[in-house]
């Protein structure tokens, strides 16, 4: 639910020092949300498109030298509810693919276009399918889809080589094919079936499978492969499953659609944190301290200060978003009034 105006509260004033680095990359990535933020409902109900108007407006006249005294005196600097953060990392993983199908190779489906919004027999509204009966029904399971579910239906965008990958390029979003023909395909987020996301991280940890504070994506991965069958199975428990598009022009492209931006983009719990709003971490990570905007949605995201923080593609990018794990606190940054109109609401 969007926050409480006894969630909100102002902090007094904002971080000493700016580095100017990390200040002109997210200025950057502000300014290519702007065209978005100043039309776009914000789903927390913190802000509304005017609000944005004038710092958008400043913000396009302002080269990075200028960007620090832009964040530290024309924004509200915010905490949401308790300000605990935790922040974890994603990447733009680069995997093997075919555009024709191959021996062993599996499909990466575009949106299926019986995956509707449609009203349950319980009364709820979702994603769903309506079947033979004329009952809207929950969509397809992982499993289910593996399995054949959508066999013949021509939704093939692509074709994986390796499953493991997949899986992985769907946790993140989205990715880059290196094709058999020499080419590269970008493809992204499109849809997901409307399943709830389960971190199979958690799981193996949960059973003792992997020790605490050893679930980062690698030794997940590494597990996987070492046991193939059980891998499978544990893949199969996150009935969540994300379709793609194949991106043409920038990317990849975060919930705003919009490119995100490596070390500045993040993305955060609509229902709590303006899409499109700068954020500060403050975390037991260097590297993930500073200033990101919100500009992506996740599964896993829920809640005021949950976070995850983009980094682009290559080994670098892999090696820490795979082993982020940050615990601290955050503020988000509004325009300012917001905030105050916010608390002054019953």
């Amino acid at each position: 639910m969007p926050p409480t105006a006894r969630q909100i509260g102002i902090k007094a004033e904002a971080p000493r020092t700016l580095k100017a680095d990390e200040a002109e990359r997210a200025l950057a990535a502000f300014k290519t949300s702007c065209p978005v933020l100043t039309r776009r409902q914000d789903q927390s109900g913190l802000t509304q498109p005017v609000d944005w108007s004038a710092l958008c407006a400043q913000a396009a006249t302002l080269s990075g030298e200028y960007a620090p005294g832009f964040f530290y005196y024309g924004f509200d600097w915010v905490r949401v509810g308790d300000g605990k953060a935790f922040a974890t990392g994603y990447y733009e993983p680069e995997i093997e693919g075919s555009r024709t199908q191959q021996p062993g190779y599996i499909p990466i489906y575009r949106v299926p276009p019986d995956l509707i919004r449609c009203t349950k027999a319980d009364g709820t509204t979702g994603r769903g399918r309506v079947d033979q009966t004329g009952t809207c029904v929950l969509y397809f399971t992982r499993a289910e889809i593996e399995d054949g579910a959508l066999n013949g239906k021509g939704l093939e965008l692509v074709w994986a080589k390796d499953p493991v990958d997949l899986f992985f390029l769907e946790i993140q979003g989205s990715g880059r094919i290196h094709l058999d023909d020499g080419t590269v395909m970008r493809v992204g987020y499109a849809g997901q079936n409307g399943r709830d996301y389960v971190a199979i991280g958690r799981l193996l940890r949960d059973r003792g499978l992997l020790p605490p504070g050893g679930a980062n994506m690698q030794a997940i991965k590494d597990w996987i492969r070492a046991n193939p069958d059980q891998g499978r199975a544990l893949m199969r428990e996150n009935s969540s499953y994300v379709f793609f598009k194949e991106l043409t022009g920038p990317g990849p492209l975060g919930a705003l659609s919009v490119p995100v931006t490596p070390h500045a983009s993040v993305a955060a719990d609509p229902n709590y944190v303006p899409l499109g709003a700068p954020i500060y971490l403050m975390l037991d990570r260097n590297e993930a301290n500073g200033l990101w905007v919100a500009q992506d949605t996740g599964g896993a995201i829920k809640g005021p200060n949950r976070f995850d923080t983009f980094w682009g593609a290559g080994a670098e990018a892999v090696a820490i978003a795979g082993g982020m794990s940050g615990s601290g606190e955050s503020l988000i940054l509004l325009p300012k009034g917001t905030a105050a109109r916010a608390q002054a609401q019953p």
